[in-house]
C-alpha cells in the first residue's frame, strides 16, 4: 500500500511538472525570439563631433626632428599649465622637417595668452626650430575621430564671403569630395574672424586628390560657396596623435 501510495505521488508529481513545462514552453520561445531580433539590431555610433574646441595650429620648421620632439615633449608641463593639450604632430609631405603642431586649448584667452607667452619662444629656441613660425587659433565645429582614417593629410586655409553661406555648401558636396578620394577631417574658422576658414581633409586617393584639386570643378564649387582670394595647402603625413 505503501509503495502504491508512493507510485501515485509521483505520477501527480509528474502530470504537475509536466504541465508546468507545457504552459512555458510558448514564453521561453517568445523570450528567445525577442532576443534574437534585438541582437540582430545593429547599433552604429557617430564618430563626428560637433562641439566647438579651440585648436592652436602651430606651423614651423625644425633643424632635426628627433631633437626637436625629445624637446617638444619635455616641454609639456608648460603647456598643461597654459591650458593647452597635446593632439596631433604632423610632417609636411614636402619637407619632413616642416612640422605641424595642433593642440587643444581649454579656451580662446588661454590659445591667446599661451602664444605671447615668452617661454613658448624659448622652448622653440631650444628644439631647434628655424626662422618664424606660423601660428593661428581656430574654433573648429566640425571633428570626425575615427580611428581608421588615413594618416596622410591636407590643411587648407582660405577666405569666405560669409561663415554660414559656406558651411551649408561645403557640407551639401560631402559626397563630392569622397568621390574623389577625400574625407572631411575637421573645419572651423578664427574666432576673431570667421571669414577666416580651416580646414583638414584624409587623402585616400592622391592620384584622384590631386586632379580635383586642380580641375575646374573645384573652381566652381569655391565660387558658389563664396571662397575669396587665396587657398593655402599643406600636405601632411600624421607622425603622432595624442
Amino acid at each position: 500500500m505503501k509503495q502504491l501510495k508512493f507510485l501515485s505521488t509521483l505520477g501527480i508529481a509528474f502530470v504537475f511538472l509536466f504541465s508546468s513545462c507545457s504552459g512555458d514552453e510558448g514564453k521561453t520561445t517568445d523570450t528567445a525570439t525577442t532576443a534574437d531580433t534585438t541582437a540582430t539590431t545593429p547599433t552604429t555610433q557617430s564618430t563626428v563631433d560637433t562641439t566647438p574646441q579651440t585648436i592652436l595650429v602651430v606651423w614651423h620648421k625644425v633643424a632635426d626632428f628627433a631633437k626637436w620632439k625629445t624637446s617638444y615633449d619635455g616641454h609639456d608641463s608648460m603647456r598643461l599649465a597654459g591650458g593647452i593639450h597635446n593632439y596631433v604632430i604632423g610632417r609636411s609631405v614636402e619637407d619632413s622637417n616642416m612640422i605641424l603642431v595642433a593642440t587643444k586649448a581649454d579656451d580662446v584667452a588661454k590659445a591667446k595668452a599661451f602664444i605671447k607667452d615668452p617661454s613658448l619662444k624659448a622652448a622653440m629656441q631650444k628644439g631647434g626650430v628655424t626662422g618664424a613660425p606660423s601660428i593661428s587659433i581656430n574654433t573648429v565645429v566640425y571633428q570626425d575621430q575615427a580611428q581608421n582614417m588615413s594618416p596622410l593629410r591636407s590643411m587648407t586655409m582660405f577666405k569666405v564671403k560669409d561663415w554660414n553661406a559656406w558651411k551649408t555648401a561645403f557640407e551639401s558636396n560631402r559626397q563630392l569630395r569622397t568621390d574623389n578620394g577625400l574625407t572631411d577631417r575637421a573645419y572651423g574658422y578664427d574666432p576673431d574672424d570667421n571669414h577666416k576658414v580651416i580646414l583638414v581633409v584624409a587623402i585616400n586617393d592622391t592620384a584622384k586628390a590631386n586632379a580635383y584639386w586642380n580641375s575646374d570643378l573645384i573652381k566652381q564649387k569655391r565660387a558658389e560657396s563664396g571662397v575669396v582670394g587665396e587657398v593655402k595647402r599643406y600636405v601632411y603625413r600624421v607622425a603622432q596623435r595624442y
